[in-house]
């Protein structure tokens, strides 16, 4: 997996599963007053377009897709986030409006923050204004990325992409219809049935009743053709910088 794992921190009886909570001291992590965790069922809302934005989410387990719906044209994933990031960074860059259709492809849970609550908070805490704009150019490199591939790459080399994202926030098995990877690649469910079967039968997954299973990553990667990879080394580049400081815990 590309994307690094840290050690735990704690928040009470609970361990931090989000990457940038685990990087934030006890004192940083008590401006955000996070409460318990929330569930975030699959196809959660978390963001509308043309509404107001009113809370961000730390995501613990799950995933959530950012989708752009343009009028008179399919739906089609332009970014994803899972633990290590935050959904609503658009808020921590100024902008109060949804741009993208945000919601839980993978259900899991998550910490949800006010909005007015996460600014005051970046005001007061220098370590995670640093670490959530950190966050904010690797986001941007893997819209970059997406925006590459879905141009460039074949069907099977995209998809290959996809699990493998969606697995290194996952795990190497999770559940997923084939219907909603047409809606996240933005192609017919036929066509992803069909690169779904070339891909197991290259013995590189294994799909059942929309479970899917990451059998062979090396092979995957490869066959991803070098769509993949790029947002992940940046994203450990950019925070690789940005450890726990122990001495403050």
């Amino acid at each position: 997996m590309l994307l690094p794992r840290l050690r735990e921190g704690m928040l009470t009886d609970n361990p931090i599963k989000n990457r940038l909570l685990q990087r934030l001291s006890p004192s940083d992590l008590a401006v955000l007053a996070l409460q318990d965790r929330i569930d975030l069922p699959l196809r959660t809302s978390l963001e509308q377009p043309g509404q107001a934005v009113e809370s961000v989410y730390f995501i613990e387990t799950g995933v959530a897709s950012m989708v752009l719906s343009n009028v008179g044209s399919k739906p089609i994933e332009v970014g994803l986030v899972g633990s290590e990031g935050l959904a609503g960074i658009g808020i921590a860059l100024g902008d109060r409006n949804g741009v993208l259709e945000t919601y839980m492809q993978v259900g899991g849970s998550g910490y949800r923050i006010a909005v007015d609550l996460f600014l005051s908070a970046m005001g007061s805490s220098p370590r995670l204004r640093e670490l959530v704009l950190l966050y904010s150019r690797a986001f941007s490199i893997q819209v970059a990325a997406t925006a590459s591939a879905n141009g460039r790459a074949k069907l099977e080399e995209r998809l290959s992409r996809w699990l493998l994202m969606v697995s290194d926030r996952t795990g190497p098995s999770f559940q997923i219809t084939h219907e909603f990877i047409a809606i996240m690649l933005g192609v017919r469910r036929s066509g992803v049935s069909l690169a779904l079967a070339a891909l197991e039968g290259e013995r590189l997954i294994r799909a059942s009743r929309g479970l899917i299973t990451i059998v062979d990553r090396d092979g995957l990667i490869e066959e991803a053709a070098g769509s993949y990879g790029l947002a992940e080394r940046e994203y450990a580049r950019l925070l690789a910088g940005a450890q726990v400081d122990d001495s403050k815990h």
